[in-house]
């Protein structure tokens, strides 16, 4: 696209350079100057089409660095502990959000502060079990209070997801925790990715603070559509009250997209949780106490 823009720049100084003894550029420049203009254009437009590369080769990106060591676990096996012992996913979903909470108590606790996009927060952590990707925390503040900050987390990311394809609920196990499915597009040459996440959330927090945590599980009523199925770690959110009907939102996230090597991890997903933050905020109308501004 850049040799399309810089031919698009040297075409109009040709027209201004041969123009006629009218003083207008001969047609065969217009002709040129506007095949150049609709050329880039078009790549504008299809830029996720561009550079495609065949589907096979893209199906060995799910033999990433780590995807040997990142496949969700059935449901029924998410509670065995470390000595073999049978737990339940409740078990594990309760353990989650209580080391979740504790975690954040601790606040800067082990984390390394990050560059990120303004009016954000951007941390990470790295854990020594072995497994090369870092943690990362992102947060903000919102214009909303904690359930309806929730509430737009859970129900409503077309909102503010806009890589998000579609969502649907596979299954309800209770009246808070639920199997969800998503697909969300990537630019050219990445496949689709797909995510299917067991979550369980609290909006009885002390102070009105939500808790909403989530990771990738196996379910045998999702067949892959096309792309890859990609691995979430951990995925953990508090909603916090500050005040005045806001909200200060905190995203801890862990995940293999598969594909991408371990540099991409350690200078580039931190920053998209940022934006993924930010743009849940966004998606919010800024509230002022001074009311609606006027044009004098």
């Amino acid at each position: 696209m850049g040799h399309l823009d810089a031919e698009s720049v040297f075409l109009s100084a040709r027209l201004i350079q041969r123009r006629g003894p009218s003083g207008k550029p001969d047609q065969k420049d217009l002709n040129e100057n506007m095949a150049a203009t609709q050329g880039l254009s078009h790549m504008i437009i299809e830029c996720k089409k561009l550079f495609q590369i065949p589907h096979d080769m893209m199906l060995q990106s799910r033999n990433s660095y780590v995807a040997a060591e990142t496949h969700p676990l059935p449901l029924e096996d998410l509670g065995i502990s470390l000595k073999g012992d049978p737990g339940d996913y409740r078990a594990f979903l309760d353990a989650s959000i209580q080391s979740f909470l504790r975690e954040m108590a601790e606040k800067c606790r082990g984390w390394h502060s990050a560059p990120g996009p303004e009016h954000t927060e951007l941390s990470y952590k790295k854990v020594g079990d072995g497994h090369p990707i870092r943690v990362w925390k992102a947060s903000t503040e919102i214009e909303a209070p904690p359930a309806t900050v929730l509430h737009r987390v859970l129900r409503e990311r077309h909102l503010w997801d806009d890589d998000l394809l579609h969502g649907r609920v596979i299954e309800a196990l209770d009246q808070n925790t639920e199997i969800y499915h998503y697909v969300t597009d990537s630019m050219a040459p990445h496949p689709r990715r797909e995510f299917i996440v067991l979550r369980k959330w609290s909006a009885d927090l002390p102070r009105g603070a939500c808790v909403l945590v989530a990771s990738s599980v196996e379910h045998d009523k999702v067949q892959l559509e096309g792309g890859l199925r990609a691995v979430v770690l951990s995925s953990r959110y508090l909603l916090e009250p500050c005040g005045m009907g806001r909200s200060r939102l905190t995203h801890v996230c862990r995940a293999d997209l598969r594909g991408r090597s371990p540099d991409w991890y350690n200078k580039v997903f931190g920053h998209l949780c940022a934006v993924e933050v930010a743009r849940i905020r966004d998606s919010f109308p800024v509230l002022t106490a001074r009311g609606p501004e006027t044009k004098l």
